[in-house]
C-alpha cells in the first residue's frame, strides 16, 4: 500500500485552544504529519463538555469512517482516551494506534491498573514518548513486541502555560550596583512548570538554593498561587490517599504550600513571578545562568518526557535536570545538557556553584548544547517517524 492511499484519523481531547504539553505535543503531531499523510481529525474543542465528548465518541468515529472509506488506521493521542476507546464497536478492522505519555500509564487507581491497562494490547502499536514510558508500560502487562519510543519534538517557542497576555511585568531585584555604583545585572537561575511535587522546586529551595554562594537569585515561573485557595482548603479535607489520586488525577499543584513557607523564608534569594508575558519570559530564558528541573520521584506519577527541557535547550540556556525518568529521553549528559541525580543536593550545589563561577564557560557550552537539540529534536523529526509507523501498519493489512 502506497503513503498516497493512506489516510489517517486522529482521535484527541487535548487540543488547542486548551493549553499544555500534550495540548502542543497532539497540535503539532496532527499538523506536520498532514505534510505527508491525508489525516481526518476528531478534537474537543471546549464548545461541549468532555463528558459529552467522550460519550459521543464511537458514534463519531463511525460516522467519519463511513464518510472517508479510505481511513486505514485511528490514532489516540493519550492512555485516557484509548481506555475508552478501547471498549468500541465496529471499526476492529482498522489499525489503532496510541501515543502514552507517562502519568496515563503509572496512575495509582486500583480498577485502572488491574483492569484498564491491560486493554491497551488491543492495540496494533502503543507508542511511548520515552524509553522510561516504555518501561513503565511493559511492567504493567503492555506486550513489549507492541511498544515503540518515539520522542516529542520541539521548536523554540516557550511553554504556553508560562505565559499570559498582558504587557506589563513586575520583576524586581535582578540588578544590584557595584562598588563604583554601576548597575550591573544580577545573575540568576530559571525553573518553569506547575507546583506538582514530581518536579521537586520545594526541594530545590530548601536543600540546594540556601546553600550556593554568591548574589543570585532563583526566578521561578509558572501557574502559581500565592494564597491558598478554596479548592486547595477542600482537598485538604480528604484522606491521603483520595488527596494523592484527586491531585494526580486534576494535576493540582501540591507543592505549592511548602513553597510559599520557602518563599518567605528566603524572600531575596527566590522569586515566584506566576504566569509572566511571552516577550519577558523569552527575555529572562535567555538571560539566565541556567534553566533548572530539580525532579523528584513521586510514587504514582512520573515525567513522561521532560519537554520544557528541550524547549529551554533550543532556547540557547544551559539545562541542570535530574537524571530521572523521561527526562533522560530529552536530555543526553554533556550532550544537550546537565544530569545530576535526584535528591543529591551536594552534587546540585556544586554543579550551580560553578556555573555562577565560570559563566563565559557555561554559556559557551550552552550554545553548543542548543546545536545538539536542534539536530536531535524537532516536531518534524518526530511527525516523519510516526509516518513511517503509520505505512509500516497499513502496510500488513
Amino acid at each position: 500500500m502506497l503513503p498516497s492511499e493512506i489516510e489517517i484519523l486522529f482521535v484527541s481531547h487535548k487540543y488547542p485552544p486548551a493549553v499544555g504539553g500534550m495540548e502542543k505535543q497532539s497540535f503539532e503531531l496532527i499538523n506536520n504529519v498532514a505534510l505527508y499523510l491525508k489525516v481526518h481529525t476528531i478534537v474537543y474543542d471546549n464548545k461541549e463538555s468532555i463528558l459529552t465528548f467522550f460519550f459521543h465518541l464511537n458514534r463519531r468515529i463511525l460516522s467519519k469512517i463511513n464518510d472517508n472509506p479510505r481511513i486505514k488506521l485511528i490514532h489516540f493521542n493519550d492512555g485516557l482516551i484509548a481506555a475508552v476507546a478501547s471498549f468500541h464497536k465496529g471499526y476492529d478492522h482498522l489499525k489503532r494506534v496510541v501515543t502514552l505519555h507517562g502519568l496515563d500509564v503509572v496512575f495509582p487507581f486500583p480498577y485502572f491498573q488491574r483492569r484498564i491497562i491491560p486493554r491497551f494490547n488491543v492495540f496494533d502499536r502503543i507508542i511511548t514518548v520515552s524509553q522510561a514510558t516504555a518501561q513503565a508500560a511493559q511492567s504493567r502487562g503492555i506486550d513489549a513486541s507492541r511498544i515503540l519510543v518515539i520522542p516529542n519534538g520541539v521548536d523554540p517557542v516557550l511553554p504556553s502555560t508560562a505565559v499570559i497576555p498582558e504587557n506589563n511585568l513586575d520583576f524586581t531585584g535582578t540588578e544590584y550596583h557595584n562598588l563604583n555604583g554601576n548597575v550591573t545585572p544580577l545573575p540568576y537561575f530559571i525553573t518553569l512548570g506547575r507546583a506538582v511535587r514530581r518536579k521537586g522546586f520545594s526541594w530545590l529551595m530548601e536543600h540546594v538554593i540556601p546553600a550556593v554562594q554568591g548574589n543570585f537569585k532563583l526566578i521561578m515561573i509558572g501557574p502559581f498561587d500565592h494564597s491558598p485557595t478554596l479548592t486547595e482548603r477542600l482537598l485538604n479535607l480528604l484522606p491521603n490517599k483520595l488527596y494523592h489520586l484527586f491531585t494526580l488525577f486534576l494535576g493540582y499543584p501540591t507543592d505549592q504550600q511548602d513553597m510559599r513557607k520557602l518563599l518567605k523564608a528566603y524572600p531575596e534569594q527566590i522569586q515566584h513571578l506566576g504566569k509572566v508575558p511571552f516577550a519577558q519570559l523569552k527575555q529572562l530564558l535567555a538571560g539566565a545562568q541556567a534553566f533548572l528541573m530539580p525532579n523528584i520521584q513521586v510514587p504514582g506519577d512520573m515525567e513522561g518526557f521532560g519537554l520544557v527541557c528541550l524547549e529551554a535547550s533550543a532556547a540557547g540556556t544551559i539545562v541542570v535536570a535530574a537524571e530521572l525518568e523521561g527526562i533522560t529521553s530529552a536530555i543526553t549528559h554533556n550532550h544537550n545538557g546537565l544530569l545530576l541525580a535526584s535528591r543529591d543536593a551536594h552534587a546540585w550545589i556544586t554543579q550551580l556553584q560553578s556555573i555562577l563561577d565560570h559563566p563565559d564557560h557555561y554559556e559557551k557550552l550552552g550554545q553548543k548544547f542548543k546545536c545538539n537539540t536542534s539536530r536531535a529534536f524537532s516536531w518534524d523529526i518526530m511527525a516523519r517517524n510516526y509516518c513511517q509507523t503509520f505505512v509500516e501498519l497499513c502496510q500488513t493489512l
